[in-house]
């Protein structure tokens, strides 16, 4: 339907169908160059696979058929996701010596979902073929691969293979051999679609791709349909466990007796994605039989706003014992508004699952996040958030203790970049399962380092019992290096990936007295790039708000000289000026440029004001109220700053942004004069579409109109006459930035006598992946800006 209007559009506005275009050779160049690979460190710490991926696939593959049913994007032809990115070439590297291995595969695959045995021996990767997800597994030490045959993977709904604690066995969820032919579409349809309420509230955000009638459900239950078979990675073998069922999630005990299976049932809904439909969480054992009973959920249609289900939710396998299981409860029916004293606890069951679940402990905020356990079994990591008030703390409980008050270690904004302690790191153990990274009774922790230069990552060794660190690595000012992986259990020894403003990002092998040695050695793949210049810059905003952007200038400048501008940014809502004015990122980074980025605009001569801070400060209850005020006051400033500098013509500056950055150029086109032009990228504009909240607004469009109507663009199209790209994906499916937010709002522009040209992109989502439509959205953001911006009439002629 999209692409109807749009050609019916474009012919009423006397726009020519000219097909898929490309921008200028200079960015072509880049595009096309070659992306670092990814490195994945197997448990044993012995070798790295590094990965090459696609970067962006043929709009004729993306045009492939794709079922777009309860949340889910699934090709028909595989069971499989629609178009997930895979990888072309992997290869193995010896920690070690460094030795390389390429893996032993045939001249055409598509790999995805590397999975490491728990002992670092073997793999698993799915070949993606276009009638099957094909299983393969390989040898780490000698990089052969071999096919699992009669394997016929099913990965419509989630991850479709785990490996067993023995590293021999793989749990996976095949394609019952009984399913028979994918049900055909009626020719005439049998029944209307009904949807109906209970006279009970519901508040539900605006999700896309649900079911929409009893066909859909018919196609959800056909591809969600999968049967567990445990898999002999020696001999092929499969052997069948219980029977077919829409199986969501699977996962082996870690004594490997026992299995933690997710099934969903009818009655599905046509308002909510498939993780809210009933579902039965059981333990089975290794012949499919039911054990135990963990919780049987009803559909989830009555959830308020910012809470959670009641019942059991994020059950899970204590990864210190043999077959124990946690979950959560909520102690305040789910509902944030409730007082209470605690709103969550901890619960386990222990095999045989015959005695009823203790509690191990009461949490006094909601959970955020995964249980981090050790390996020992007795120390339990957590968060908690309070998000009212974006109060997050990270909490230590013995669960060998029930009932003991949990320690905090931590406690902070969760916005608060300056003062995060970082993240917990995890390792392996040899039953499969994932614990906290521990040696001598220390744990490590590795974050950001974000300060009021910038980022400088770091490795720190804490003493939990005492909260002491030592710090065992941080980043030096001159580069940026982040932490990818210990390769030791003490921490004395770790990779990482370093790189410069000059120096290709590589992976570097370090140990804690300051000692490296490079690991790998990837070349410049975009030298023409290397006159970039980039600088940190700091500003204030006449409330005193202090804000900051990453001034990128083009190869060549010279001093002086005013260049045509872009503002590229992007709105977040902070409590306080302190958080808000707090920067983020490095400009020691190595200047690479992909996909549809607004830096490509450095490769025809403008400036780039990148990720000009645009805070909206004041509490979740009232921050949108002054939205507009502080939006405009922000953007002024940066402007201001960069003329100030000297390197931006005040007449000729533009401004973009994407999603929630796209809203926000609609909005500064309305309300300022600041621009000469905007680019609004998969955009809402009328906020009355999204009335049960957006972004960290928790008001429902009835217990805020005004802020609701002040802010949304569309209701104000009338003021827009700045010229404005508006560019879409046909399927986005991102909540509340349905394709018909772009329509209404070319249509509004245009019938107020704007400037507007609209761009739909068919088969893209949110993002944009295939070649076709990155190269053809970089040729209409330069002609664009090019013509609107850059050779744009003064509107001061008489001005020097």
């Amino acid at each position: 339907m999209c692409r109807t209007v749009f050609i019916l559009i474009c012919a009423l506005s006397s726009f020519a169908q000219t097909g898929y275009q490309k921008p200028p050779k200079e960015i072509l160049d880049v595009l096309n160059a070659p992306s670092t690979p990814t490195p994945s460190v197997n448990p044993t710490r012995t070798h790295v696979m590094f990965l090459e991926t696609v970067r962006n696939p043929t709009i004729a593959d993306l045009a492939k058929p794709m079922l777009r049913i309860a949340g889910l994007r699934i090709d028909p032809a595989n069971s499989g996701p629609h178009l997930t990115s895979y990888a072309y070439a992997p290869y193995l590297q010896k920690i070690d010596g460094g030795q390389i291995t390429k893996l032993e595969l045939p001249a055409k695959v598509a790999l995805t979902g590397l999975n490491w045995s728990p002992d670092g021996r073997y793999f698993s990767v799915v070949n993606q073929t276009a009638n099957s997800l094909e299983l393969w597994v390989g040898e780490t030490a000698t990089g052969r691969v071999k096919k699992i045959e009669k394997a016929a993977l099913n990965a419509s709904v989630g991850d479709a293979v785990d490996w067993m604690p023995d590293s021999r066995t793989l749990l996976v969820r095949l394609v019952p051999a009984s399913r028979g032919k994918m049900p055909e579409l009626p020719v005439a349809p049998n029944s209307p679609s009904i949807q109906e309420s209970s006279g009970k509230a519901g508040a539900t955000r605006t999700y896309q791709d649900m079911l929409k009638n009893p066909y859909d459900e018919q196609l959800f239950e056909y591809f969600a349909q999968s049967q567990l078979a445990l898999v002999n990675v020696s001999n092929g073998a499969l052997t069948p466990v219980g029977k077919p069922g829409l199986i969501v999630s699977q996962q082996p005990s870690p004594d490997g007796q026992h299995m933690l299976v997710s099934q969903i049932h009818k009655p599905f809904s046509y308002v909510l994605p498939y993780q809210q439909f009933p579902r039965e969480v059981e333990v089975w054992n290794r012949s499919g039989l039911i054990e135990f009973k963990v919780a049987s959920l009803p559909l989830q249609e009555r959830i308020p706003i910012g809470g959670v289900a009641t019942g059991p939710r994020n059950p899970n396998w204590n990864p210190a014992e043999a077959a124990s299981l946690y979950w959560v409860e909520a102690l305040d029916g789910g509902n944030p508004k409730e007082k209470v004293p605690n709103r969550d606890r901890v619960l386990v069951s222990k095999a045989p699952f015959k005695t009823a679940p203790v509690e191990l402990a009461k949490i006094q905020e909601r959970l955020a996040g995964p249980l981090l356990w050790s390996a020992k079994g007795n120390a339990v990591i957590v968060n908690d958030m309070e998000f009212s008030k974006r109060w997050l703390r990270t909490l230590l409980f013995d669960p060998t203790k029930p009932g003991t008050a949990p320690k905090v270690l931590n406690e902070r904004n969760m916005q608060d970049r300056y003062r995060n302690p970082g993240q917990f790191m995890t390792e392996t153990l040899p039953n499969g399962q994932r614990v906290l990274a521990e040696s001598g009774g220390y744990l490590f922790l590795e974050g950001n380092g974000s300060s009021p230069t910038g980022d400088r990552p770091f490795l720190d060794r804490m003493d939990p019992v005492t909260g002491k660190k030592e710090r065992l690595f941080h980043c030096d000012a001159d580069h940026y290096e982040t932490v990818v992986a210990l390769l030791t259990d003490d921490g004395s020894r770790f990779l990482t990936r370093r790189e410069s403003p000059t120096e290709v990002p590589n992976f570097f092998i370090r140990d804690a007295k300051g000692g490296m040695t490079a690991f790998t050695s990837f070349k410049d793949p975009s030298p023409q790039l290397r006159g970039i210049s980039k600088q940190l810059v700091k500003y204030k905003r006449p409330d005193g708000v202090e804000l900051s952007f990453t001034l990128y200038l083009p190869a060549g400048y010279k001093q002086g000289t005013k260049l045509p501008t872009v503002v590229w940014a992007y709105p977040v809502e902070y409590d306080d000026a302190d958080t808000a004015g707090q920067i983020s990122g490095s400009t020691k980074r190595f200047t690479t440029i992909n996909g549809y980025s607004h830096l490509f605009f450095l490769t025809q001569g403008y400036a780039i004001l990148d990720g000009a801070t645009i805070p909206i400060v004041g509490s979740l209850e009232v921050a949108n109220n002054t939205y507009v005020e502080q939006l405009t006051a922000s953007a002024k400033a940066a402007i201001d700053k960069a003329v100030e500098m000297g390197v931006t013509d005040p007449d000729r500056v533009g401004v973009g942004g994407h999603s929630y950055g796209a809203f926000m150029t609609a909005n500064l086109l309305a309300h300022t004069d600041l621009f000469r032009a905007g680019i609004a990228r998969s955009g809402a504009y009328n906020r009355t579409l999204t009335p049960f909240g957006f972004q960290s607004e928790r008001r429902t469009f009835w217990e805020a109109q005004e802020t609701y109507l002040k802010m949304s663009p569309f209701m104000i199209a009338n003021r827009i006459k700045e010229p404005i790209l508006l560019i879409h994906g046909e399927a986005d499916n991102n909540q509340g930035t349905f394709p018909i937010q772009s329509e209404r709002m070319f249509m509004a522009i245009r019938g107020n006598g704007g400037t507007v040209r609209y761009v739909t992109l068919p088969h893209e989502s949110h993002g944009y992946s295939a070649k076709e439509s990155v190269e053809h959205v970089l040729f209409e953001m330069t002609s664009w800006f090019d013509k609107h911006v850059k050779n744009a009439p003064s509107r001061n002629p008489g001005s020097n």
